[in-house]
């Protein structure tokens, strides 16, 4: 595979504050990134960077191997060949849909125009609709037209700034299924900006988690999940619980709550000490009388039970399907198998 995007060593600062530090991204053809993380840590810096629209960019940004900046180079945006998506939509609310669609359809007569609007139309299923005004239209359907919009000149690249962030909820899943299937059929590779793991797990190929300025970690989302490179992916991705440990063999530790193993071989000696990550759902809960662990809290979620346990000194979130463990039951507590990460 191909690639579409790399990014070199890109650089960005502003009113002497490093907004970009030194990124590092590839993205292959056909391929969906999620640049992922919170408020303020460089993602919506970085989409601009690429989209030609920030200034004092530092470092290489090329698209199908052309370059767009280097050093003493910036092509501006419209020569660039790059779609954008804004988190408003920004369409023209004077225009009806075909016009925005048809707004940036240049060197073409008005035939092929009308033909390319109404693929487009076709494409994200608004067949009949292109005669209203954008008032008129669902906020799914004002994407949609977004969508069309940036596909019609059939760019090399997409960039989405937060997509999903105006739709509401109900509906949210089944939109951002039809726009993977959108750019999957029209071959288009893609980079998103999203603070919200759950989009990031469900639209994209690739995830590229940032923080202050920096990807701090970057591949597909199950093994940034499984295999976090530090707390703050781990925690970002979805927390969990922490217990002091020490590495008693190749593929055990000691624990607060006794011998856990790990499926797979630990990559530290004997003796080490370090933080095991427990997420709550890789935790067992059995009702014991004579257990060591208490119930203190649950939280009835439909098909699992959210349970807040005390083990002596120790709290610990539990994801159970267990459902008949009320609160003050005394239960048994024990890891389930899997490979185990210290940090």
């Amino acid at each position: 595979m191909t690639t579409t995007l790399e990014l070199k060593q890109l650089r960005c600062n502003y009113d002497d504050k490093t907004v970009l530090d030194g990124i590092n991204l590839t993205v292959k053809d056909n391929e969906i990134l999620a640049l992922l993380g919170p408020s303020g840590c460089g993602k919506t810096t970085l989409l601009r960077a690429i989209a030609g629209l920030q200034a004092d960019v530092q470092g290489e940004i090329w698209l199908q191997q052309r370059c767009l900046t280097a050093a003493g180079k910036q092509l501006p945006p419209e020569q660039r060949n790059v779609g954008i998506i804004f988190q408003d939509y920004a369409l023209f609310p004077h225009l009806t849909v075909a016009d925005n669609i048809s707004f940036g359809l240049q060197g073409m007569t008005s035939a092929c125009k009308r033909e390319r609007v109404n693929e487009m139309l076709e494409l994200v299923r608004l067949e009949g609709l292109g005669k209203r005004y954008i008032h008129q239209l669902s906020g799914g359907q004002q994407q949609r037209v977004a969508i069309a919009r940036a596909l019609a000149y059939r760019p090399k690249l997409l960039l989405l700034d937060e997509p999903f962030s105006n739709i509401d909820s109900q509906v949210r899943t089944e939109m951002m299924r039809e726009i993977r299937q959108i750019l999957q059929s029209q071959k288009v590779s893609a980079v998103f900006v999203t603070h919200a793991k759950e989009e990031a797990f469900a639209f994209a190929d690739k995830l590229a988690l940032m923080h202050q300025g920096q990807v701090v970690q970057q591949g597909q989302a199950e093994q940034l999940y499984r295999f976090p490179a530090s707390r703050f992916v781990a925690d970002f991705l979805g927390g969990g619980n922490y217990l002091d440990a020490v590495v008693s063999a190749v593929d055990e530790v000691e624990t607060p709550l006794g011998s856990i193993k790990s499926l797979n071989p630990l990559s530290y000696p004997p003796a080490h000490q370090g933080k095991l990550l427990l997420r709550p759902q890789q935790l067992n809960l059995v009702a014991d009388d004579d257990g060591s662990g208490i119930v203190t809290a649950r939280n009835f979620s439909g098909t699992y039970c959210d349970y807040q346990v005390e083990v002596g000194p120790i709290s610990l979130a539990v994801r159970s399907e267990r459902l008949d463990l009320a609160q003050g039951a005394k239960v048994a507590v024990s890891a389930l198998p899997h490979a185990l990460i210290l940090l």
